[in-house]
């Protein structure tokens, strides 16, 4: 798994954005939807990361790939 900055996660409803990616942390933001700003922002371990992320869905590759609305999210989850 490659990460990088801006990449949007969906998992368990939740969507996860990383704000700022270090060699050794992560600092990332969750949020209940993708067009709200609201969220927890939470600095962690690239490790612990790498594991809160196992199941969940890749939405976007990094700041060259179109923004994604949650209109499009939902239809490719059918």
């Amino acid at each position: 798994m490659r990460l990088s900055q801006a990449q949007v996660w969906k998992k368990d409803g939740q969507f996860i954005r990383i704000v700022r990616l270090e060699r050794l942390e992560v600092e990332y933001k969750s949020h209940p939807s993708l067009t709200s700003k609201a969220g927890t922002k939470v600095v962690t371990s690239k490790k612990d990361f790498c594991r809160l992320l196992k199941g969940a869905q890749l939405l976007t590759a990094g700041k060259k790939s179109p923004v994604i609305n949650e209109a499009d999210v939902d239809a490719v989850a059918q």
